[in-house]
């Protein structure tokens, strides 16, 4: 008899954060803040791909990152090594390669990102249970061949605190990417979109952007969570994001 063998324990905590639409959704409106200050994300303008559709790049990583997280291991590492391919492809197509610290910092926001998006819209996590976050993305580093990636999870803490208070730069790509966010959500979805980061980022991250300082959204969040308690979350969840999207925000959910 084959034992399954997957990439991430069918009980993991990691399961439970990226199985949830809200939770995966939450994750990459607080990365997509701070991906914008990131010193590499020129590389995604190199291939125009980020501007001209930034919603579908969001939908695109979270497929990648799934298909990862709910696989058996061979098929997990396939993926990670289809993303690495695709890297190579535009280092080579622009003549330069993308460093280890422009992947570490992706990684390292991912980490932090599931971590708060779960302990705002559900409950505190323990320090097992954030290792256990910190492990899966480790993991797939390794499997990248990264260097310089932290041994455990309160390195990485410190690394993460060292990035955050040196690494982030407000350029002209942060700037024209914000004005693509708002373009492609329009006015009222941009609105929420800035205060869920508001409420989801780092202090260096808000104070590079315009995120503004009032936490309006907090009421509406409470109503959203009791929508959640009676499975009314879909139609807010509709709202808040543009109607071509709909088939993808339903495939979201898997727990």
């Amino acid at each position: 008899m084959i034992t399954e063998t997957w990439f991430v324990n069918k009980n993991s905590i990691v399961r439970k954060i990226w199985g949830n639409a809200d939770t995966a959704l939450f994750i990459f409106a607080g990365a997509a803040a701070e991906f914008a200050l990131n010193k590499a994300v020129d590389w995604l303008y190199f291939t125009g791909r980020l501007p001209a559709d930034p919603l579908g790049r969001l939908f695109s990583t979270v497929a990648y990152a799934r298909q990862i997280i709910f696989s058996e291991e061979a098929a997990a590492l396939s993926a990670i090594d289809k993303i690495t391919a695709i890297h190579k492809g535009v280092e080579e197509n622009r003549g330069a390669k993308i460093p280890d610290w422009a992947y570490r910092d992706v990684l390292f926001l991912l980490i932090d990102y599931s971590i708060r998006s779960f302990e705002l819209l559900e409950r505190k996590l323990i320090e097992a249970e954030k290792a256990e976050v910190f492990d899966v993305f480790y993991r797939v580093g390794c499997r990248m061949h990264l260097a310089g990636l932290p041994a455990g999870f309160g390195e990485w803490q410190e690394m993460r605190k060292t990035h955050l208070e040196t690494d982030l730069v407000k350029s002209r790509c942060t700037i024209d990417l914000y004005k693509q966010y708002k373009k492609h959500l329009g006015l009222v979805r941009y609105v929420i979109l800035k205060q869920i980061q508001l409420m989801l980022a780092p202090g260096a991250v808000r104070n590079l952007l315009p995120l503004g300082n009032i936490r309006w959204i907090n009421p509406f969040l409470k109503i959203y969570k009791l929508f959640r308690i009676i499975k009314l979350e879909g139609f807010l969840k509709s709202a808040l994001l543009p109607s071509a999207y709909k088939t993808q925000i339903k495939e979201l959910s898997i727990s």
